[in-house]
């Protein structure tokens, strides 16, 4: 099985946490969306969205960090239960989903200097266009992706962009609030696969220095942070990046 992915790209993290806590084994390729390594033809062919993770397991392959999550959910519990195929509790993939919803990227750029995100943008932009030039049988493709470049630059000057942004990230924090007041961990008293996709947004505002503002206030959700970031998962897939990444700040 290997996974193509990046340390400090927010859906790849979550991704490496549930391998992690599932003890599954993996062999690690590091693709940089920052260099854009992502937009290499060997790897759009995998995956003409150019995003990462994508996980590889013989000929089946798959891009989409839900369906990943689930994968790896399912050979987890078919292991575990002796080759039977279990299913995946409603509360769980309900959390899956409504956390992967969460518009993470948009309002990770806006807290991002514009002089850093603009220089970036433009140099991508530029690979992009190299990389058809070099690949014109992928040439849609990349027409796409360039397109996708653009209209992120467009969002990022609408202010509308951000609350909408910040209003899903509150709304979502708050029913977390409620919910971890309930029970230890999302999905019950023990910890599920649901809690990978919380924690790398967690670490993300804690990056951002906007804990307080999102998380401290918030008792249930501060004492749940307290607690996860002492799992093992988290030291080896976020903690022993986390000084190199508040310097760098990669989303």
């Amino acid at each position: 099985m290997q996974l193509y992915h990046h340390p400090f790209s927010l859906d790849s993290q979550k991704v490496r946490l549930a391998l992690e806590e599932k003890g599954i084994d993996y062999t690690s390729y590091h693709v940089n969306p920052l260099t854009g390594k992502n937009m290499d033809a060997f790897f759009f062919r995998k995956n003409p969205s150019g995003k990462i993770p994508v996980l590889q397991n013989g000929s089946h392959i798959i891009y989409d960090t839900t369906e990943i999550i689930q994968y790896i959910e399912r050979i987890a519990e078919t292991v575990s239960s002796g080759g039977n195929s279990t299913t995946l509790s409603s509360d769980v993939i309900e959390w899956t989903h409504k956390l992967q919803e969460c518009d993470s990227k948009h309002f990770t750029l806006f807290h991002i200097p514009a002089k850093y995100r603009l220089y970036v943008s433009k140099y991508l932009r530029h690979v992009i266009i190299a990389r058809m030039a070099e690949s014109p049988n992928l040439a849609s493709d990349y027409h796409r992706k360039l397109k996708e470049a653009y209209e992120t630059d467009d969002k990022m000057k609408n202010v509308e962009v951000l609350i909408q942004s910040k209003d899903h990230l509150v709304k979502l924090l708050d029913e977390l609030e409620v919910k971890l007041g309930e029970t230890s961990y999302l999905g019950g008293v023990e910890f599920t696969l649901a809690n990978v996709m919380v924690i790398p947004v967690l670490a993300r505002l804690e990056l951002l220095k906007l804990e307080d503002e999102y998380i401290n206030i918030r008792p249930n959700l501060a004492d749940y942070w307290v607690v996860v970031k002492q799992r093992p998962s988290y030291k080896k897939v976020i903690g022993r990046y986390f000084d190199g990444w508040r310097k760098r700040k990669h989303y």
